[in-house]
This record gives structure tokens, C-alpha cells and sequence, in this order.
């Protein structure tokens, strides 16, 4: 056989399995390709002290050519995407809990500006108590 004949052979195989035969999607993927950097950036010590992984990983996509950064990559079998700026309802325990949040969070600003706040008490314990009272 000849080797593009082998090629398109293979191509068909991987195809028919469900699967893409694109070796350039991995390289291509932002996750990977940040993910690298990353590890590299933190096993040399280079990355910057107290900067998270979301914080380097907006960076870095911020970085990549605009096909890697923003071209979706597609698995075969994978749901059409939704149109652009479409999200799914809310449920109603996420309606009620995203509420509470928000009235847990009005009321940290004004309890902190008021001095009522415990000191070393965190947000996150304070929503935990308000989440509670409010319940």
C-alpha cells in the first residue's frame, strides 16, 4: 500500500471510532497549552508570588494566537454548542441561594463598615452564618 493510501485508511478507522484524527487539536488546546506553561512557570519558580492558576491561565490565553485562544475544539459525538450568550435556566434552589448570597454579601459590606465584623472572622464563615439565618 502506499502511504497516503495508509493515511486516509487510518483517518477512516479513527473516524469511524468516534474520535477525531487531528493530532494538532492537542497542541492547539489553550488548557493544555497554559497548563504546560504553568507547571513549568511554578517548577522553576518563576511564577509570580500569590498569582492563581485562574489569573495565569487569563493571562496566558490573553497571550495565544486568536485561533488556539478561541477556536473551540470539537470531540466527535460532542452536543452542538449553545448560541453564544445562552445559558441555562436557573433552578429554583440556585435562584434562592444565589438571593441569599447576594443579601449575605450586602450585609457583610454594611456589618464591615460598621466595625461589627469579628476580627479574622472571613467571608466565608460569615456566609456560612448568614446563609444559615436566613435559610
Amino acid at each position: 500500500m502506499t502511504m497516503m493510501l495508509k493515511t486516509a485508511m487510518a483517518a477512516i478507522t479513527v473516524a469511524g471510532l468516534g474520535v477525531l484524527a487531528t493530532p494538532t487539536l492537542a497542541a492547539d488546546n489553550p488548557m493544555k497549552i497554559c497548563g504546560g506553561k504553568y507547571r513549568d512557570a511554578k517548577t522553576a519558580g518563576t511564577l509570580p508570588a500569590g498569582q492563581t492558576w485562574m489569573q495565569f491561565l487569563a493571562q496566558c490565553r490573553a497571550s495565544l494566537p486568536k485561533s488556539s485562544a478561541n477556536e473551540p475544539t470539537a470531540v466527535s459525538g460532542d452536543k452542538p454548542a449553545a448560541p453564544a450568550g445562552a445559558r441555562r435556566p436557573r433552578s429554583a434552589a440556585q435562584t434562592a441561594t444565589a438571593s441569599r448570597q447576594h443579601e449575605c454579601g450586602n450585609q457583610w459590606k454594611a456589618d464591615k463598615a460598621a466595625g461589627k465584623i469579628t476580627p479574622g472572622q472571613t467571608w466565608p464563615q460569615y456566609w456560612s452564618a448568614c446563609n444559615k439565618r436566613l435559610k
